[in-house]
């Protein structure tokens, strides 16, 4: 049976033009580099922070994203980045709110999980961990569920792997409790999230393509209205 639910965040629970808001998160980033490194080296500071963004997603077991990200930057740029950090602190304390441009909750979202909750099981925000716990919790409450206390959200200081690895839904299930194969996968991206049945995950398509190999597929009304079964079921039957 069914004990716990893995969320995904961006086009999951949170209705948002991804490229749109990747375009101004780097454009706003690109103006804090040269407010700290001036513009002769923003260039520098930018490539660095995307560096270390693709270092994250390479597996590294025994270290944090942020460890990872850190001493990348670091090696790219010169600069320790806990010496800037304050500097992107406020950043993402008084600039990230603002790059929201319509973001807003997918169609069903808060039902979906408060069902999850109602019935008892783990629930896990389950974005790809590559954003700090701030950035994390501007986009939950985008999604209008930052009032829900949700057992875990993966942010870049907490995981030591992003998806589609297989490290990181086992770090999840982990995380929460439970084996993995007692989890179900819910998600919009074919790659990313449904890879979660690498390691015995259950999976839930809320996207758009026909060639998306997953266990159900749908809204996350369907999602809602299933989820008591699976609950219930035994897994013998």
């Amino acid at each position: 049976m069914v004990r716990a639910v893995l969320f995904d965040l961006d086009g999951t629970l949170l209705e948002l033009d991804l490229e749109r808001f990747l375009t101004r998160y780097f454009g706003a980033l690109r103006t804090i580099a040269e407010g700290h490194a001036g513009a002769e080296r923003a260039d520098l500071v930018l490539g660095a922070i995307q560096a270390a963004v693709r270092a994250m997603c390479e597996p590294h077991p025994d270290l944090t994203n942020q460890a990872v990200f850190d001493a990348e930057f670091g090696r790219l740029s010169g600069t320790a980045f806990s010496d800037v950090w304050p500097v992107y602190e406020r950043f993402y304390a008084e600039v990230f709110p603002t790059l929201a441009d319509g973001a807003g909750p997918a169609l069903g979202a808060r039902n979906a999980v408060e069902a999850a909750l109602t019935l008892g099981l783990s629930v896990a925000v389950a974005t790809n961990p590559i954003f700090p716990k701030m950035a994390v919790e501007h986009r939950i409450a985008w999604a209008g569920l930052g009032d829900i206390a949700f057992p875990v959200v993966t942010t870049y200081e907490n995981m030591r792997a992003c998806k589609p690895q297989p490290a990181y839904f086992r770090q999840v299930a982990a995380l929460l409790g439970v084996d993995p194969r007692d989890c179900i996968m819910v998600g919009d991206d074919r790659f990313l999230d449904m890879a979660a049945a690498d390691v015995g995950m259950r999976t839930f398509y809320v996207g758009s393509h026909d060639d998306a190999v997953a266990d159900y597929r749908g809204t996350l009304e369907d999602l809602a209205t299933l989820l008591p079964k699976l609950a219930a079921t035994p897994d013998n039957v």
